[in-house]
């Protein structure tokens, strides 16, 4: 273990931004490595993009039709030979549950043999977290991520995003936005506990930077009462004066509460809106409705009331804004609750957090279109319980 440590020690008193070249001397010094390169997923979840400098930078690799994107789908190391003796070993990169990308390293096969490919897993689990800790002074993993240009009141929504996925031994999370690169209102949000797991989803209102700014609003005010220890009743009626107060009602935004308690799987839920809950449970896919209530800053003071459902070890929730439920094919039709179940269905042997980009893909075959006219916006929740 002697080398792992010193990989260890390198990674963490690297500069942010040379965490790579820290990695890479010391995948050559102590595993006597010919290469390594670092792939991030892109927004979309569709390309694993090259950390390096141009113009020596490689190829991205595609997710679907590439080892390295098989290895980030599946979360599980892939070898595949490379030649003389080497083989190239794909790496996932994760930091509890949220899929970084995949560290790509080269090296002589008697290297695996040796106990190299769980020492390798753990570097790689190691340069995720610093890539976490690096992204607070550092621009370049974000700069990686992005294949095409992010429009501003995307890059405020993906800022104010907790990732895209999750995991503790209770529950899975995976989570997708689309139009990846020009969202601006529909937003995601969790935060857990020892005992509580806390999420919400947002359907946001308006277009380009006004959705964002109404957004990062309501969602910074549902974290200033979370954070305050507040009731989700409490949470909502904060921030629903916080909206109301800046836009007097000419504005507002729908937002799905929960709040899970990890030991019994109990959960208390406000439904301030439009976002919808789906329930895969027992081989059925059926939707979970809930006593709607008034958006948050629609009115001013309105009071909240919390509903309680149970979930069960084995369920899968899928929760959707209407760019999902209520968008059209070519011929108006909606794509429903029928289309819908048929997706969840289809996707049920998908890890929570494939799930979401899964469902967005068959959304575009219904569209009949790449981009969408409004934001559509999928979580997936896989609850194991305690």
């Amino acid at each position: 273990m002697n080398r792992f440590v010193t990989a260890e020690r390198a990674l963490r008193t690297a500069a942010p931004y040379e965490l790579l070249d820290a990695v890479r001397r010391v995948l050559v010094e102590q595993y006597a490595a010919r290469s390594a390169e670092l792939f991030m997923v892109d927004y979309g979840l569709t390309v694993l993009q090259p950390v390096s400098a141009l113009p020596h930078s490689p190829e991205p690799l595609p997710v679907h039709g590439s080892t390295a994107g098989r290895a980030f789908a599946a979360q599980e190391p892939l070898v595949e030979p490379d030649r003389d003796g080497l083989v190239r070993a794909h790496l996932p990169v994760t930091v509890r549950g949220d899929r970084l990308g995949v560290l790509s390293v080269t090296l002589p096969e008697g290297e695996l043999a040796r106990n190299g490919r769980a020492e390798l897993c753990e570097i790689a689990e190691v340069l995720g977290h610093e890539i976490v800790v690096a992204d607070r002074d550092t621009d370049l993993y974000l700069q990686a991520r992005r294949k095409d240009r992010l429009t501003l009141a995307a890059e405020m929504q993906w800022q104010l995003l907790p990732g895209c996925s999750c995991s503790s031994p209770e529950y899975e999370l995976g989570a997708q936005l689309e139009p990846a690169y020009a969202i601006f209102g529909d937003n995601f949000d969790w935060a857990a506990t020892a005992d509580r797991l806390m999420l919400y989803v947002t359907n946001g209102m308006g277009e380009g930077i006004e959705a964002s700014l109404l957004t990062n609003l309501a969602i910074n005010a549902l974290r200033n009462a979370r954070r305050a220890g507040l009731s989700l009743a409490d949470q909502a009626a904060l921030a629903d004066q916080a909206v109301y107060a800046h836009y007097q009602g000419r504005s507002y935004l729908s937002v799905l509460m929960f709040d899970f308690d990890l030991a019994t799987g109990r959960v208390r839920v406000v439904d301030a809106g439009s976002p919808q809950m789906l329930r895969l449970r027992g081989g059925t896919v059926e939707r979970v409705t809930f006593d709607a209530q008034l958006p948050l800053g629609m009115f001013e003071e309105t009071d909240y009331v919390t509903q309680e459902f149970q979930v069960e070890p084995g369920d899968r929730l899928v929760f959707v804004s209407d760019g999902v439920y209520a968008v059209a094919d070519p011929k108006g039709e909606a794509y429903g609750d029928a289309a819908l179940a048929r997706a969840i269905q289809s996707t049920r042997l998908l890890p929570a957090a494939e799930v979401p980009r899964a469902l967005l893909r068959e959304l575009s075959g219904h569209r009949g279109r790449p981009l969408p006219d409004d934001d559509a916006l999928v979580v997936c929740l896989d609850w194991h319980g305690r």
